[in-house]
């Protein structure tokens, strides 16, 4: 495709192409889904361009089977019997790279009850990272994180300001070329749009509103369940005039799960791992939206005001760093987690690898004090382990908004968020 800017999935979508008869690529709406199949495709058929052609699939989706390979689905979910059908036929052609599947929902398991093990592989695709959008340097490959007693090195990148404006504008195609003030309208829209079109069900749109509202306000934290309800406050009319009404904690349940179904949000969860003291792990989940622009938007924030405030710059920053480290670690068969026990020590980020080995990052602003506070975060928590996590232990790491990465005399490595690449 003409002027298409590389994705860090488009590996991960050819090598899944080399292995399943299908592949679906799924996400949030305007993460560049469709864009980044119909690079992989040799055909395509978009099922949201009429409701008559979702029709026609529905009713017999072999009528969408034919075309060059890889075979393009967009937006499959509108035709749920596409899955069985496309199932079957990936069977009867016994053949990898058959057919790409998008969507910006997930189905009801009645809709796939029928396993697609071996026939589907599944690969998430998010907003843009720094190093995709163009604004990281890429001087330093996510791999060498994973790579044992390897130091690292760049200089340059963005300031603090510019990481606010990031954040504000977030990594979204559409707008990566927009000024601040037309990102902004632009992700109040699709707030807008989410909650009216894209949750469904028997949903009210205020009160959804609300909670990511106070989602927003509790970016990287462990708030509770009952706590985000509590401050998803509305104003209701009544016979006194208008008073303050939060959500119910089943609505509030109800709605975090509507806004996953669709990947807006997204749970990071402990790590699974045994430390040799009696100390417990803490168990509750950190909320992120899939990029941090959408808590930014919710919330009327501007860089500036980002800026003249750094506590909730750092935890906006903070969710810039996961939503980066989710996007790199999918390309190693990566996944994130966080640890904090009741000591209070806290690791803001561990990414593992399928086979056990992991890599450690706490993330700060910047500041002597801090990455010194970060490095000995990381070092407390390599010495709570047993010695076999300890020997799978690859990088501590503290990524910053800062523009010099180095490793220090300790081994642990500070880095710019900006300088990290895919390779």
């Amino acid at each position: 495709m003409d002027n298409y800017r590389a994705r860090i999935a488009d590996k991960t979508i050819r090598e899944y192409l080399e292995t399943f008869g299908a592949v679906i690529v799924e996400g949030a709406r305007a993460t560049g889904k469709t864009t980044s199949s119909k690079n992989a495709a040799k055909s395509f058929v978009s099922l949201d361009k009429s409701p008559a052609l979702a029709a026609l699939a529905q009713a017999d989706p072999s009528v969408i089977f034919s075309g060059e390979t890889p075979r393009l689905i967009d937006e499959w979910q509108l035709a749920p019997s596409i899955w069985n059908a496309v199932r079957h036929e990936v069977d009867d052609r016994a053949s990898p790279g058959q057919f790409i599947l998008t969507g910006s929902a997930t189905p009801s398991d009645e809709i796939t009850r029928h396993s697609g093990a071996g026939r589907f592989g599944r690969i998430r695709l998010r907003t843009m990272s720094l190093f995709e959008s163009g604004v990281g340097t890429g001087d330093i490959a996510f791999q060498e994180f994973f790579e044992k007693g390897k130091e690292v090195a760049a200089i340059d990148g963005p300031g603090v300001r510019e990481y606010a404006e990031m954040i504000v504008k977030g990594g979204w195609p559409q707008t990566l070329f927009m000024s601040e003030d037309s990102a902004s309208i632009y992700l109040l829209n699709y707030i807008e749009d989410i909650t009216r079109v894209d949750v469904g069900g028997r949903i009210d749109k205020e009160r959804i509103k609300a909670l990511i509202r106070s989602l927003a306000r509790n970016i990287s934290t462990e708030a509770s369940l009952s706590g985000i309800a509590k401050e998803s406050i509305i104003l209701q009319n009544n016979a006194n005039g208008k008073t303050e009404m939060s959500v119910s904690i089943p609505t509030a349940r109800n709605y975090l799960d509507s806004l996953a179904k669709i990947f807006i949000l997204e749970e990071l969860h402990p790590w699974p791992t045994h430390i040799r003291s009696k100390i417990r792990q803490r168990v509750s989940p950190k909320w992120h939206f899939v990029d941090p622009s959408i808590a930014a938007a919710s919330l009327r924030l501007s860089s500036e005001q980002l800026t003249d405030d750094p506590e909730s710059l750092g935890l906006f920053f903070e969710s810039l760093c996961i939503r980066d480290l989710r996007i790199f670690a999918e390309q190693i068969k990566g996944s994130v987690f966080y640890y904090r026990d009741e000591s209070g020590l806290e690791v803001d980020a561990i990414v593992e690898q399928f086979h056990g080995n992991w890599a450690g990052f706490e993330i700060k602003l910047g500041g002597d004090a801090y990455i010194d506070e970060g490095a000995r975060n990381l070092l407390a928590l390599y010495d709570k382990l047993s010695a076999s996590r300890q020997k799978e232990m690859t990088s501590l790491n503290v990524l910053t908004a800062g523009k010099v990465s180095y490793t220090r005399p300790d081994g642990v490595n500070v880095v710019s968020l900006a300088h990290i690449g895919g390779r």
